[in-house]
């Protein structure tokens, strides 16, 4: 296995440094589009330098609903090219991770009550043809959409909609008895910020440099090339490169006219999305679709095998450098949202953590929220001489055809070595079947029979096949070194630091795993020291 640099190894030991030829890339930002834009580029060939401020995954990317999804709702906004990349993806990626994401089924209640977004070209168009059904959602629209959304994409894997009656169901079980029917269709689950990091491992192993907390404070063109500045744990220094991608998510904007100083119209808008999680409110897997009577839809989804996971909002967030939380008023909003489904209501006291995060999008004019387009657009800017591409918007599902776009404008400029090759590649771990996650469970049951049934599940929806290198031989748990609580042990840790990038305990508990919602905070605290004492 290479080992990957870290930002403490010293400007030496990397390409782009003023002692070496300057990259051919360097990317701004560490986020879902930053790290495929990495690993594709670095898979053609390309030397590629990722600079990013935080952690990976540390901002929008470690903060959306956990699905890949075609965005059925986008639908009423006739947003058919964005729904059908979407969709063709979902199985792409399917394929290539099948430890880090799932197929899943989701549960739609219906109501007669049920109402469109009155901004949606779809209820301006039935309000003008079927003007008594004016902002209604009525079932057989229902059952077009979910046609259209089973043929738009090619759907090989993954079932067909269907429609069914709640009554006597585990479904329907944990709804109000108003709820009799239901429609149900699939969609998949993504670990997202696993996702970030095994983009960023694997673009590292193909050659990138990715260089954790080192933010670029500056850059000018100079003899066709861009001279940029990095702030990182080592200190400053300069590294040079023949393009720049910006993928700096929320801070596109900032980057354009503070970084790297561009006369540019370009805008984005920043929405913030909250969500909410608590106990488990139902015992199946299955996920809730609910719509609201306010238009909007929110999901309930089964998470980390004890808890749910509620959301998300639409809010416009006017100030990046403000932090993004859920506020009180997005929380109760959402508890009240469910709490019209549940039997049992969801309050703030079942609320055990909740998070937000800024989605970048295009700005493309009035409007509100949730009607913003979350389609990607790419810029290439050539105007400082040294050219520079911007990435707006974009989703979670279509973060490698957003690549593969990219590289298509980056081989405008720069000679590449090869074609497009993402689709047919796994990412590190995902070299099995796309149903083979419990044979890979039960090896590792057979191998180590000290682990508990959720201990080795949690392994190998993280790790896929590389869950048995990190076990070893271990025979029992003491094999695996210090338990640190919550079945995170030091053998797994040393694996985080040396090849996933992490560097303090936030890393490890909210990106690259969550079990910060199972450890105490004295265990925290012992976690951080150890790691502090490892990398200084």
């Amino acid at each position: 296995m290479t080992q990957l640099s870290r930002p403490e190894d010293g400007p030496a030991a990397r390409p782009g440094s003023s002692a070496e030829a300057p990259a051919d890339l360097l990317i701004i930002g560490g986020g879902i589009n930053g790290c495929g834009i990495a690993r594709d580029a670095a898979g053609r060939g390309l030397s590629v330098i990722l600079a990013e401020k935080g952690d990976l995954a540390s901002a929008t990317s470690s903060g959306s609903t956990k699905l890949f999804h075609g965005g059925l709702r986008y639908l009423e906004y006739f947003e058919f090219r964005l729904v059908r990349e979407a969709l063709r993806e979902r199985e792409t990626l399917l394929r290539a991770m099948p430890h880090i994401s799932w197929p899943m089924r989701f549960v739609m209640p219906y109501s007669k009550e049920m109402r469109f977004d009155g901004d949606t070209p779809a209820a301006r168009m039935l309000g003008r043809f079927l003007p008594w059904m004016r902002g209604r959602r009525p079932a057989w629209m229902i059952r077009l959409g979910l046609l259209l959304y089973d043929h738009l994409g090619g759907r090989k894997l993954l079932p067909r909609s269907t429609s069914f009656n709640l009554p006597g169901t585990p479904e329907g079980a944990a709804l109000q008895e108003q709820f009799e029917r239901a429609f149900e269709y699939s969609d998949c689950w993504v670990d997202d910020s696993r996702l970030v990091v095994l983009n960023a491992r694997d673009a590292a192993e193909r050659g990138a440099t990715i260089l954790t907390r080192s933010e670029v404070t500056g850059a000018r063109q100079q003899d066709g090339l861009w001279r940029v500045r990095l702030d990182g744990p080592a200190g400053a220094r300069e590294v040079h490169a023949r393009m720049i991608v910006n993928a700096a998510g929320p801070w596109v904007g900032k980057v354009i006219h503070d970084t790297l100083r561009l006369d540019s119209h370009e805008r984005v808008r920043l929405v913030r999305g909250s969500h909410i999680v608590t106990r488990r409110l139902f015992d199946h897997d299955k996920c809730y679709l609910l719509q609201g009577s306010d238009g909007r839809i929110v999901f309930a989804i089964p998470y980390e095998r004890d808890f749910t996971l509620i959301g998300t909002t639409d809010a416009e967030h006017d100030d990046i450098a403000r932090a993004p939380e859920c506020s009180e008023a997005e929380r109760d909003y959402l508890c009240r949202f469910a709490s019209a489904y549940f039997a049992r209501p969801v309050t703030a006291g079942d609320v055990v953590w909740s998070y937000a995060a800024v989605r970048p999008l295009h700005d493309t004019g009035p409007g509100s929220a949730t009607a913003a387009t979350r389609d990607y657009t790419l810029t290439l800017d050539r105007s400082a001489g040294a050219p520079v591409l911007h990435i707006f918007g974009g989703k979670i599902t279509t973060y490698r055809r957003l690549a593969e776009k990219a590289l298509e404008k980056i081989g405008g400029v720069l000679a590449l070595h090869s074609g497009p090759w993402t689709a047919g590649a796994p990412l590190p771990g995902g070299d099995f079947a796309v149903d083979g996650a419990a044979r890979l469970r039960g090896d590792l049951l057979a191998r180590h029979p000290f682990l508990t049934e959720a201990w080795a599940e949690r392994l190998v929806r993280a790790y896929g096949s590389e869950a048995a290198q990190i076990m070893g031989d271990a025979q029992e748990a003491a094999d695996l070194g210090r338990d640190f609580g919550a079945t995170l042990s030091e053998a797994e840790l040393r694996w985080l630091m040396s090849r996933e990038f992490a560097q303090r305990a936030e890393d490890v508990l909210w990106r690259r795993s969550k079990l910060g919602l199972r450890m105490r905070a004295q265990e925290v605290a012992a976690l951080e020291d150890w790691m502090r004492r490892q990398a200084g």
